[in-house]
């Protein structure tokens, strides 16, 4: 076993297609299995070489209890492993393996999240993480929260319904189309709004000698943290995210120069908060992947941020990169990771 805890690096990602709709179980083995194959195949590993298991997933989306534990066949009970797992996206579920291997306590990790919210009726289910005694029983969707966080940066002045159409659109013409589109929750429109999806992804994470083993041009994350606001909505601004900006400080330790940046912004004028709190500038690229705008799979787009940040390094396309997760309404709680090359 290594001793160096201080090396860690992601060796490997993988992830599930984005669609609308899967016909598998809310428990995500059909989702989770080939996700799994690729990384074995990839990294000429198998599950005996993962020391830890970790997930995230939520069993208020899937419909039943205890359904990660469900999702455990797609690992398969032979050799027992040594797992956990977290009730929320699976990007926190890395920060505990992530933790696990810092004490030397095992050398590789493979983190996963999964979620079918074509089940259900998603953005009533995430009122359930809101305040349960002023919040919850009012019953705000997700949008509408979102929207409400959205009024109050147009009002503040901090941002423009131009600025808005304009996150992740290719020329003026398409920003000019989005503005003539009509509103789905003023002043949220259509584009404005990430995508339900169904999808998983994992990550395979592994300290010193044995991510060089694994990977030739491994992602090494070189700082990792996260906050909270409170769960009030109107007990903060909400045109700012205070905690993205207090994790960003703390893990990267005010260098904020990267070469590409994945942020976790599941509506448009998300990734306008995001990008000031963090402080990144107009040369850093901003998901390139498409981020969660393109695909949103509940419990793992965060997961993804950081697979998709490490896939620019272990690719040689990037040197430094930054990774944003976020759970919670109007942006609660925020992860951001730092990744680079050594």
């Amino acid at each position: 076993m290594s001793h160096n805890t201080n090396d860690i690096a992601v060796v490997g990602f993988a992830h599930a297609p984005h669609v609308r709709e899967t016909y598998g179980t809310t428990n995500g083995v059909e989702m989770l299995i080939p996700c799994f194959h690729t990384l074995y195949d990839k990294l000429g590993i198998g599950v005996s070489d993962i020391d830890f298991w970790c997930s995230g997933s939520s069993d208020y989306l899937a419909g039943r209890a205890f359904s990660f534990i469900s999702a455990i066949d797609s690992i398969g009970a032979v050799p027992p492993i040594n797992e956990s797992h977290v009730e929320m996206d699976a990007a926190w579920a890395l920060y505990e393996a992530y933790v696990k291997l810092r004490s030397g306590q095992v050398d590789t990790a493979l983190v996963y999240g999964f979620g079918k919210p074509s089940a259900g009726t998603l953005r009533q289910v995430l009122t359930l993480q809101t305040d349960p005694y002023l919040v919850g029983p009012l019953w705000p969707d997700a949008v509408s929260m979102a929207g409400l966080q959205a009024r109050a940066g147009l009002d503040a002045g901090r941002w423009t319904e131009r600025d808005m159409a304009a996150v992740n659109a290719a020329d003026d013409a398409e920003i000019d189309k989005r503005l003539a589109a009509p509103f789905v929750a003023d002043p949220l429109r259509e584009h404005d709004i990430a995508p339900i999806t169904d999808g998983a992804a994992a990550i395979v994470l592994a300290s010193g000698d044995r991510a060089r083993e694994l990977c030739e041009r491994p992602a090494w994350l070189t700082g990792i943290a996260h906050r909270i606001d409170t769960p009030m909505l109107g007990a903060r601004d909400l045109s700012t995210s205070p905690s993205t900006a207090a994790a960003a400080k703390a893990a990267t330790g005010g260098n904020t120069e990267f070469d590409v940046a994945e942020l976790h912004a599941q509506y448009s004028h998300e990734q306008l908060i995001l990008k000031q709190a963090i402080g990144l500038g107009e040369k850093t690229r901003i998901n390139p992947s498409g981020g969660a705008l393109s695909g949103n799979p509940m419990f793992s787009a965060g997961l993804e941020r950081i697979g998709y940040a490490a896939t620019e390094i272990i690719n040689g396309t990037a040197d430094r990169a930054l990774a944003h997760a976020s759970s919670g309404p109007a942006l609660q709680q925020n992860l951001v990771a730092t990744l680079e090359a050594k």
